[in-house]
């Protein structure tokens, strides 16, 4: 792992856009996406920019089941508002939350990672270390599936909700798995709330009930955080 410690999350957003701008000078042409507040200043970034992804491909991490695109908490719609209005890309792709078959849906979404293999993967960490939507004591190998959310993320996810009981409590996430087969992953973390997960994830034991602790399992792994989030390193 490479760790960037930066001053705070506008400054980790402009470290995130200059891999990715080095990456796709170098030929990256599928990008895996994040969303949520972490990534948000990283995608100011990439819209102030004049990057051009109208030849890129983009795959999410995941989606909420239930929620449309229409739905203003969809990930979909975070994405549209986000980066893709203004950065139209040749495809993205992003789990079907509201797939009547959510088995199939989980299949065709491996097959779109096999087939569009991930250059460059944007993470952030939960509170209690999950990536994706794989919470604690998910296994390595798993592959994209249906998650129910754990607690501790509910309440994280709250404050974008009118409460809590709005969260959906499924969703369907890329897996640890699909995860770790991406080329090279930017994972960043901000705020003292992450300080632990982040300490844990970088110099712990590698296990499933700290999901982002499998990262130093892999071969390149950029790490960006901000005073707070790095306060225990």
């Amino acid at each position: 792992m490479k760790i960037f410690k930066v001053k705070d999350q506008v400054e980790g957003g402009q470290k995130g856009y200059e891999i990715l701008s080095e990456k796709m000078a170098n030929g990256a042409k599928t990008l895996g996406l994040a969303t949520g507040s972490t990534p948000v200043e990283f995608y100011k970034h990439v819209v102030a920019s004049d990057l051009d992804f109208s030849d890129m491909t983009s795959i999410n991490l995941d989606e909420y089941v239930g929620l449309d695109e229409s739905n203003d908490q969809s990930y979909r719609y975070f994405m549209n508002e986000h980066l893709f209005n203004a950065k139209p890309f040749k495809v993205n792709y992003l789990p079907n939350g509201k797939a009547e078959d959510l088995d199939a849906e989980v299949k065709h979404y491996d097959s779109l990672i096999d087939e569009n293999p991930i250059d460059f993967q944007i993470l952030g960490i939960g509170s209690n270390g999950h990536i994706g939507f794989n919470e604690p004591g998910t296994s390595f190998d798993v592959t994209t599936h249906v998650v129910d959310l754990a607690d501790s993320t509910i309440k994280d996810n709250a404050r974008f909700f009118a409460n809590e009981e709005e969260v959906p409590k499924q969703a369907i996430s890329m897996g640890i798995a699909s995860i770790m087969k991406s080329k090279a992953i930017v994972l960043m973390a901000f705020g003292a709330n992450k300080a632990d997960a982040v300490a844990a994830m970088v110099n712990g034991e590698v296990t499933e009930e700290l999901p982002a602790s499998v990262l130093q399992n892999h071969p390149e792994v950029y790490v960006i955080v901000d005073e707070e989030a790095g306060a225990k390193l």
